[in-house]
């Protein structure tokens, strides 16, 4: 056990919260003022992330476009309206998880971010990951699948099975915005298939929930 653990668990929960919030802001801070790649100079807004940081479910994009970008909040525009009505389809709030992206500032034309972008944003995201300590975690889309799960397989794949990254359990899924170009939603299509990748999720957040830990998942 390093120092550092050490004084970890020595603190107290009130402690613990404390500290996550302090470093929270100090993520948050440096995200936005973040100038490190390309993408800052054409941004409107830095977005860094919405909804609960206590939260154990954690929705992970590709990047802003130009609704997110004008008002630096994820998935406000219409697949963000999408992502929304598909959460409550489900019965979950938006306010009850976390939604940010692979990058938080918007790629031109919203072009995929190149990997020079992915890498250097990388640090932003693995400290918002860390401190939010998620049990559960969707990746919309392909970019952030790939990324997180390391694979060169596609969403098509990928989506509706469960991997295990670092501890925690890892569902790809379909970006809403890939729904909007795919308007059927007769039984095996991405529509259809999503709504049975986002019951799953449920299942498992709900036994989160229950009992803080996941039931049943079989990974791969």
């Amino acid at each position: 056990m390093t120092a550092n653990e050490d004084i970890l668990l020595k603190l107290t929960p009130e402690e613990r919260a404390a500290m996550k919030k302090t470093l929270w802001e100090e993520t948050k801070a440096n995200t936005l003022a973040c100038r490190a790649c390309p993408l800052a100079e054409t941004r409107t807004k830095v977005v860094f992330g919405d909804g609960d940081p206590d939260t154990k479910l954690l929705f992970i994009g590709e990047g802003p476009g130009a609704d997110e970008d004008a008002q630096g909040l994820p998935f406000v525009g219409r697949a963000g309206q999408l992502l929304t009505q598909i959460l409550t389809a489900a019965e979950i709030s938006r306010k009850d998880v976390y939604i940010t992206n692979i990058v938080k500032c918007r790629p031109p034309e919203n072009r995929v971010p190149t990997p020079a972008e992915t890498v250097i944003c990388d640090k932003h995201l693995q400290t918002q990951i860390m401190l939010i300590n998620p049990a559960l975690m969707v990746l919309l889309g392909n970019t952030p699948a790939r990324w997180i799960l390391q694979t060169s397989e596609g969403i098509t794949k990928l989506r509706g099975r469960w991997f295990e990254w670092h501890g925690i359990a890892v569902m790809p899924m379909f970006h809403p915005s890939y729904l909007l170009r795919n308007a059927s939603s007769k039984e095996g299509s991405p529509k259809h298939l999503t709504w049975l990748d986002i019951q799953e999720v449920k299942r498992q957040w709900d036994a989160v929930k229950a009992t803080g830990s996941i039931s049943g998942i079989k990974f791969g």
